[in-house]
């Protein structure tokens, strides 16, 4: 087996293109037991996902794990899966393309925008391999996770150097590491909660609930607790709320371990034995909709709240396609692509490299016959 993938044939003379390749977490191919058991093994194997020892965690995972939990996830799936498929990837892929009209409407530099999941389809080797058949000589890897932390961000950045290792001739590679203080993006959090309040009211209290992760992560040096908490206070500051009328809290626990305190589940649990009387639930870590928005905080989390004694429960959802989100994100792109847009060649300029090229007699993996 050769070392490097094969390269794609070179057209001289044509323009350079910009890659843009937003990264999400992923999701089962269909809200079903082997679906999910595919999904899982692939998601759950990753050593930053599970830090714990190998040999241990492969026993855990093959004997405990993947028999009996896809069936329970793939129901949960079932609750919230669409027409078009996994909510997720519906709205990842209407984010891509809403995104290339946005920036192809301002930057005149040709671009390439698709999107990937970490884990399952389209994967991000694949990805990466079609932007470069595309004419991809500079790409910008962007995943969706507002703030940093090593199970999510940092896997995605890993998954993106092995495509690379095998690559022979590799593209100028860029990364957004995270935007959880970009102030387009805490606009367009603030706005989608202050659009729903003004169409429902407002709550006694607002939950933003984060994705949950170890403790040990933050002890660790994670900057993922730190920088949930200034999203929370950022987002508090452009609401106008005060201390009282807001709390942050961490949901998908997973084990005996300790995670992130305190737990979504918990503080719901608590409210509603307290006969708190209307809550309100956001995900700012989020910024699409998934099974753990839709189903373990809309449907579970308001389950767990009105059983307890609560009495009026509401889910904020994330931002998915609104247009100020996506005005955010273009502009969160383009602050990364300084240096990389304007100043592009001229016709004559791309005929003049064509000319050389063939005057050079360049190797077969160049194809000119189509150069212009």
């Amino acid at each position: 087996m050769p070392r490097y993938a094969a390269e794609p044939l070179y057209n001289h003379g044509t323009p350079p293109k910009i890659g843009i390749l937003l990264i999400n977490l992923g999701t089962p191919e269909a809200p079903t037991a082997p679906a999910v058991r595919r999904y899982l093994r692939e998601f759950l194997s990753d050593p930053r996902v599970v830090e714990i020892w190998r040999p241990l965690w492969w026993l855990i995972l093959n004997l405990f794990i993947l028999p009996t939990r896809p069936r329970l996830s793939a129901r949960r799936y079932a609750q919230i899966w669409t027409s078009d498929g996994s909510p997720l990837k519906v709205h990842t892929e209407r984010q891509a393309k809403l995104l290339r009209g946005f920036l192809g409407e301002r930057i005149k530099t040709p671009l390439v925008i698709d999107c990937a999941m970490r884990y399952g389809e389209p994967s991000i080797p694949a990805t990466l391999a079609g932007l470069k058949q595309q004419g991809c000589d500079r790409i910008l890897v962007l995943p969706l996770y507002p703030q940093y932390a090593a199970s999510s961000t940092a896997t995605a950045f890993d998954a993106v150097g092995a495509a690379y290792a095998a690559m022979r001739n590799q593209p100028a590679l860029r990364s957004v590491r995270d935007f959880h203080d970009h102030p387009g993006y805490i606009g367009a959090l603030a706005q989608n909660i202050n659009d729903y309040w003004l169409q429902h009211g407002r709550p006694d209290k607002l939950i933003m609930s984060f994705h949950g992760v170890p403790r040990y992560t933050l002890d660790q040096g994670d900057s993922y607790h730190c920088e949930c908490h200034k999203t929370a206070r950022l987002l508090a500051e452009a609401l106008k709320l005060t201390p009282e009328k807001y709390q942050v809290t961490f949901q998908s626990r997973f084990g005996r371990a300790e995670w992130l305190k305190p737990y979504t589940s918990e503080v719901l649990k608590e409210l509603g034995k307290q006969k708190f009387g209307r809550i309100d639930v956001v995900c700012p870590g989020f910024v699409s909709d998934c099974l753990e928005t839709l189903e373990e905080i809309a449907l579970e989390g308001k389950a767990i709240f009105l059983n307890t004694g609560g009495k009026d429960y509401h889910y904020i959802p994330c931002l998915n396609e609104r247009h100020d989100w996506i005005h955010a994100l273009a502009e969160i792109t383009a602050n990364n692509l300084l240096g990389w847009v304007g100043g592009e060649p001229s016709a004559e300029e791309l005929e003049r490299s064509r000319e050389r090229a063939m005057a050079l007699h360049p190797s077969p993996k160049c194809d000119l016959s189509s150069a212009g």
